[in-house]
């Protein structure tokens, strides 16, 4: 099975279970790493998403103060 056309997200799926497997990594070990990585990502997203909301704010405020000043401004 080929996966030149598997999403992103599965090929690395794939790629760390091979190299968990192939360095006879403890599966009990491995779980706790992925777990760690797995939160270390997860809050990584986080702080992503709170910061592309805050610039949609911020975009959303200048957004309204321009057209403020076009209705002034043309008045």
């Amino acid at each position: 099975m080929s996966l030149d056309h598997a999403p992103d997200h599965i090929k690395l799926a794939v790629d760390l279970i091979e190299l968990l497997e192939s360095h006879d990594i403890d599966p009990s070990v491995a779980v706790g790493a992925l777990t760690i990585a797995l939160r270390d990502f997860q809050a990584k997203l986080e702080r992503i998403d709170k910061e592309q909301a805050k610039l949609e704010r911020i975009d959303k405020e200048q957004a309204k103060l321009e057209n403020t000043d076009k209705k002034v401004s043309g008045a």
